[in-house]
């Protein structure tokens, strides 16, 4: 099984929803499994079964969850049958596959009959009107803005399907986000536009950026003093707060009298990670909360993948490789010019700058697994030796271990 979620966002940046997608087999290793229908388990809903196994909210925390549904699982009774989750918090989603066959549109009516959502995408402007029945019956539509004319399909579904709200998708520059996002015809932004990296220009950091920079700069030191970091996080009431969550978690003891001593029983090693961690979250304060989403998961998923690249000497390298992945993103500046505020190792700035070194593949493989990249991700499991299992474990350990940092 691989699984990830790709963030839907409202105008504000806000996560509106979430999308599930999954693959059961390694298509590369089973090419004769490609397709519908085939003996691939096309007639299960894998999302609806990750979901009964991890539970909605670990997977998406509140938000809702599109749920992609095969022209064949959606005859599925399972799909019925769950009871583990309202089925308000689910949007079946569909595409192109199913067809106007009045099986089809029956199967549509029953899911709505019982409380889905529904939802559709690839979708060519040519099927528009054949697809009308599977339309009327459709909450959402994902209009792909690489392919269509977003303005003219607006005006069209304004006019023929008034009552199905639009999503935007494939979106990949904030230029044209911020063209778009005050339309109340677009129901939500899907692509890489939220993080798509600063290439150039010279931005300002500002001055309480700038401290959370130079505790980085401190604790990546090679050298670094205990002590001197525990003075400078007591400086600071959201790191300090945070600290001592950490420490209670860990310890009955609740003798814990000064910054220094919470920090000393952490130890040098464990701060050290807590800090890049807790830091980290506090620099993206002013993001989209998707940013810090992505820069936690990418460090936990790093980090569990290091036995499978035979890099666990480097599992801490590898930790704040994902960490600072998007450190551009949150200083608003190039990856080179961000880590050369921070002190990182040299194979972790040629792996973010360059995509070489010994960490590279490691990010190549994460980048394509959270871009639900199915075939590439197959390819390169394929090159490093490694069993779809084991990268997908952990991935869902980082998706358990994000939301026991984030959500504790």
């Amino acid at each position: 099984m691989l699984a990830t979620l790709i963030p839907l966002f409202d105008k504000d940046l806000k996560v509106f929803a979430y999308s599930l997608f999954s693959q059961k087999v390694d298509l590369l290793k089973n090419p004769g499994m490609q397709g519908f229908g085939r003996n691939d388990g096309a007639g299960a809903v894998n999302g609806l079964d990750l979901i009964k196994d991890m539970g909605i909210d670990t997977l998406a925390n509140d938000m809702d969850v599109f749920v992609p549904v095969g022209n064949i699982a959606i005859f599925s009774p399972d799909i019925e049958e769950q009871m583990f989750v309202p089925r308000k918090r689910i949007i079946l989603l569909f595409d192109h596959m199913i067809t106007t066959d009045q099986n089809y549109l029956d199967r549509l009516n029953q899911l709505k009959g019982v409380g889905y959502r529904l939802a559709i995408r690839k979708l060519q402007i040519a099927e528009y009107q054949d697809f009308k029945p599977v339309l009327d019956l459709m909450d959402y539509i994902f209009i792909d803005s690489k392919k269509v004319d977003v303005a003219k399909a607006k005006i069209y579904f304004g006019q023929v399907h008034p009552k199905i709200s639009i999503i935007v998708g494939n979106l990949t520059d904030m230029e044209k986000f911020e063209a778009l996002k005050d339309d109340e015809a677009y129901a939500a932004f899907e692509g890489e536009f939220y993080r798509i990296p600063i290439t150039k220009g010279d931005a300002q950091v500002s001055p309480l950026k700038a401290n959370y920079l130079q505790l980085l700069q401190m604790v990546n030191d090679p050298d670094f003093e205990l002590t001197r970091a525990a003075d400078v996080i007591g400086r600071d009431t959201a790191l300090v707060l945070e600290l001592l969550k950490m420490v209670n978690r860990m310890t009955v003891n609740n003798g814990i009298t000064t910054i220094r001593h919470a920090a000393a029983m952490l130890g040098q090693k464990e701060l050290k990670r807590w800090i890049n961690t807790a830091v980290t979250k506090e620099l993206c304060s002013d993001k989209p909360n998707e940013i810090t989403r992505l820069s936690l998961l990418r460090a936990k998923f790093a980090e569990d993948l290091a036995p499978l690249y035979d890099l666990k000497l480097k599992s801490s390298e590898l930790f704040l490789m994902g960490l600072f992945s998007v450190l551009d993103l949150i200083l608003d500046m190039p990856m080179a010019e961000a880590l050369e505020k921070v002190n990182v190792s040299k194979d972790i700035f040629v792996a973010l700058v360059d995509h070489a070194g010994p960490l590279a593949p490691v990010l190549e493989l994460i980048t394509q697994y959270e871009n639900a990249n199915w075939q590439e991700v197959s390819r390169l499991m394929m090159v490093a030796g490694q069993d779809t299992n084991d990268v997908y474990n952990a991935y869902i350990n980082a998706v358990h271990w994000y939301r026991e940092v984030f959500f504790a």
